[in-house]
């Protein structure tokens, strides 16, 4: 699934393609995610410019302007293929965008999942790099589960996977494990700290590594989360365990708040 960091890479891509262009054509090959009818979605889209791409939480949010915003979750599979009006369009495509000067993009999904909305209601849930310290203290305080089911819950705070949950974890050296509101102050800072700082390399590295290219999301970069990896950067063996449903890596390294 594409978290934070992959989808801020793709943002910045979507833009710098096609931004100040005018969509010219649209072709939806399933409509079942889709919150109106394809005719409705052409009458409210074609024929005009899209004048930004922007993230939000898990989201990709296109603005076409006059209130037109189109809202894109990927779900689990779901991928951006980059496409031209001389080319079939890929297979298993939810829905392809062609933009005047023939070039676009198609959203690709094997399990059909892949949700675009138009005008998608407005999200309080804050951002994991737009929250507060203090925001993010008094969130930690209120809630009982593990550390890692709050990072990972978007109704809490939205933009952290799985991957990259445990990635700030071991960053900030607390377990996954840990009980969020028994975490003090001071574990809870790191962990701030570590949100941003994980989140932003990751940003920065899939950007060197994609360049303009909207490829899959990358996991070269992760350290601890992943089967193939068996030693932290710091030579602590990686161990896993199933947290919420969710197969969690960590170290004996990261201390526990119970």
């Amino acid at each position: 699934m594409a978290e934070l960091p992959d989808l801020s890479v793709f943002a910045g891509i979507l833009n710098k393609r096609f931004k100040g262009r005018i969509l010219r054509k649209i072709e939806i090959k399933h409509s079942g995610k889709l919150n109106l009818s394809t005719k409705e979605l052409e009458e409210n889209l074609l024929n005009h410019r899209l004048l930004t791409v922007a993230r939000s939480g898990k989201t990709l949010q296109f603005d076409f302007g006059k209130d037109k915003i189109l809202g894109l979750h990927l779900m689990l599979r779901g991928e951006l293929k980059s496409i031209s009006e001389q080319e079939p369009i890929p297979k298993y495509t939810i829905f392809a965008f062609h933009f005047s000067g023939g070039q676009g993009f198609a959203v690709t999904d094997t399990l059909k999942q892949a949700a675009p909305t138009l005008n998608p209601p407005e999200n309080n849930v804050p951002d994991a790099l737009d929250i507060t310290r203090n925001e993010f203290f008094d969130l930690l305080k209120r809630r009982k589960k593990t550390i890692k089911e709050v990072l990972m819950d978007q109704k809490a705070l939205r933009g952290i996977g799985n991957s990259y949950g445990d990635e700030i974890l071991w960053h900030a050296k607390i377990s996954p494990f840990s009980v969020s509101r028994k975490i003090p102050e001071t574990a809870a800072l790191r962990l701030y700290k570590s949100i941003t700082k994980v989140l932003n390399q990751a940003i920065e590295d899939i950007k060197k590594e994609n360049g303009d290219e909207l490829t899959g999301e990358l996991r070269d970069f992760l350290k601890i989360h992943g089967a193939h990896l068996k030693l932290s950067p710091t030579g602590e063996k990686i161990k896993s365990e199933k947290i919420g449903g969710r197969l969690a890596y960590f170290t004996d390294e990261q201390q526990l708040f119970i």
